[in-house]
């Protein structure tokens, strides 16, 4: 399954919301990466196991279920979660991408791909992950919002 979609951070013709610099944007991604229970609230625990240059070697638990995964940092451009397969659980990737198509107007783009298959029978599972997925991601923006207005990424990673 391929999936993607775009986020529009900041909006001139919008000024009820707040504008995020790349900055702040980038650090808020990072610590998705970092501190995930900051954002993904049903998750139990997560130990960072290695750091080697950009790339961050995570173990992810969800009740019973252990994931490990990597994280490759392209500073201030992009963040690509690598998932390799395991127990029942095929390989997988999402890379987030930050876009910024001309000077100030951030857009965050969220690439999903797995290996649950594109058929007709996970049609209906497929579309249900598409919708969990768009949902995280909104949820993840909202919160990099609310950690901007704290003023917590505005420290140096």
């Amino acid at each position: 399954m391929q999936f993607q979609h775009l986020i529009e951070i900041n909006d001139p013709l919008n000024p009820l919301i707040d504008t995020l610099t790349r900055d702040q944007l980038w650090r808020g991604l990072v610590m998705r990466a970092e501190a995930p229970k900051l954002f993904i609230p049903w998750l139990d625990e997560c130990d960072l196991l290695e750091r080697q240059g950009n790339v961050l070697s995570r173990a992810l638990r969800y009740n019973d279920l252990l994931i490990h995964d990597h994280v490759t940092f392209t500073p201030q451009e992009k963040v690509h979660y690598d998932v390799p397969a395991q127990e029942d659980i095929p390989a997988s990737s999402l890379v987030v991408t930050i876009e910024e198509p001309q000077p100030g107007a951030l857009f965050v783009r969220f690439s999903y791909e797995s290996g649950f298959a594109d058929d007709d029978m996970d049609a209906f599972y497929n579309e249900f992950r598409r919708s969990a997925y768009q949902e995280a991601d909104i949820d993840t923006i909202r919160i990099i919002r609310q950690l901007a207005e704290e003023g917590r990424l505005e420290l140096p990673i």
